[in-house]
């Protein structure tokens, strides 16, 4: 369901829906043309590019892939969820099937659920029952997953595993519907691994694990703290004014909570619904704005933004001007286990090395 702000906007929405541009949809047909022209003809052109720059091109147009997979899913190019569902088959990402990713990430649009475990499957929370239970090694990865460097990490890791053992789970429980997705998932990814290091050059690690690895860790850096455990709906979800490379590889997302208010606003309209209304928004969002991913960077590269249990977190105080984001104290917190503060300081200390 969409939110507007005020009646002036739902108004010029309507305006620019009736644009060619918008009923057409072109720009995303030339993304969806340059992502897989890029894709294949970086891969076909492996052994001249040579092995590390070849992972490196992939792994990048993989992410944007991940981006557009994104779109896809909210109605975009096409109000088709077949044609759409075509558009964002290939794994080009290795890991996920389209039609999997759908669905947790629609769920993840009930917006009056974000960040609460289970409710919420893009949550980076846990409930105070699975903490209690958790070692002090699993503590200590889960605190480090909330580190902008561990988030690079461990971020696929920890989602590739929570994937496969939802769709365990619900094999062994005799729930059989989304098997179908998976095996057509894994004949795909079958087939375009052996045509990689077949026909291209591309070992399948390579593929594995230097592309679609890669790709997950980067699409992270979007996902880092956009959304905050608060009790006001609308203050959970970020504002990043995010620099242009970061903007066109997220095809916009950076704009966060206007992208939940309004998903139904394709991706290259979002920058100019945000910036016709930033003050407005930056107010709904209780002033929950970055300027950048740097700036999570540099406050959170090896300290975790936020306590791993859900309801044990403050939040983030509202702005009293762009970029003066800063964190309250946590309530209640849990002392990061000292792995954590060890691992850290042996990075710091091997940076400054």
């Amino acid at each position: 369901m969409a939110i507007y702000l005020d009646d002036t906007q739902r108004k010029a929405l309507a305006r620019l829906s009736a644009s060619w541009t918008w009923r057409s949809e072109w720009p995303t047909w030339v993304l969806i043309a340059t992502l897989y022209s890029g894709w294949f003809g970086v891969a076909t052109h492996a052994r001249l590019l040579g092995l590390p720059l070849t992972i490196a091109l992939l792994a990048l147009l993989s992410t944007w892939y991940l981006s557009l997979q994104h779109e896809l899913l909210h109605g975009h190019p096409t109000r088709s969820r077949f044609i759409n569902g075509l558009l964002g088959f290939a794994p080009l990402a290795f890991w996920f099937p389209y039609g999997i990713y759908r669905a947790s990430h629609l769920r993840h649009h009930e917006d009056e659920h974000l960040t609460r475990p289970v409710a919420d499957p893009e949550s980076y929370f846990v409930t105070h029952a699975i903490w209690q239970r958790a070692g002090t090694a699993t503590r200590a990865l889960l605190t480090l997953r909330n580190t902008f460097v561990g988030r690079l990490l461990l971020g696929p890791a920890f989602a590739i595993a929570a994937t496969t053992f939802d769709a365990v789970r619900k094999l062994a429980q005799g729930d059989w519907r989304e098997l179908p997705v998976w095996l057509a998932h894994f004949a795909a990814v079958a087939a375009l691994t052996w045509w990689l290091d077949s026909a291209c050059g591309i070992p399948a690690w390579c593929f594995v694990l230097g592309v679609g690895y890669t790709a997950l860790s980067l699409s992270s850096i979007r996902s880092f703290h956009e959304h905050r455990a608060v009790d006001t709906v609308e203050h959970r979800t970020v504002l990043n004014e995010a620099g242009w490379f970061w903007r066109l590889l997220f095809l916009n997302n950076n704009y966060h909570l206007v992208h939940h208010d309004l998903p139904h606003v394709p991706w290259f309209a979002l920058r100019q619904v945000y910036e016709a209304s930033r003050q407005q928004y930056i107010e709904r969002s209780g002033g929950f704005l970055v300027r950048g991913y740097g700036e999570w960077m540099k406050r959170y590269a090896f300290s975790a933004v936020t306590d791993p249990v859900h309801g044990h977190t403050a939040g983030l105080k509202p702005l009293t001007s762009p970029g003066s984001l800063e964190p309250h104290e946590p309530h209640e917190p849990h002392e990061p286990p000292a792995a954590v503060n060890r691992f850290a300081a042996n990075l710091r200390s091997a940076k400054r090395a």
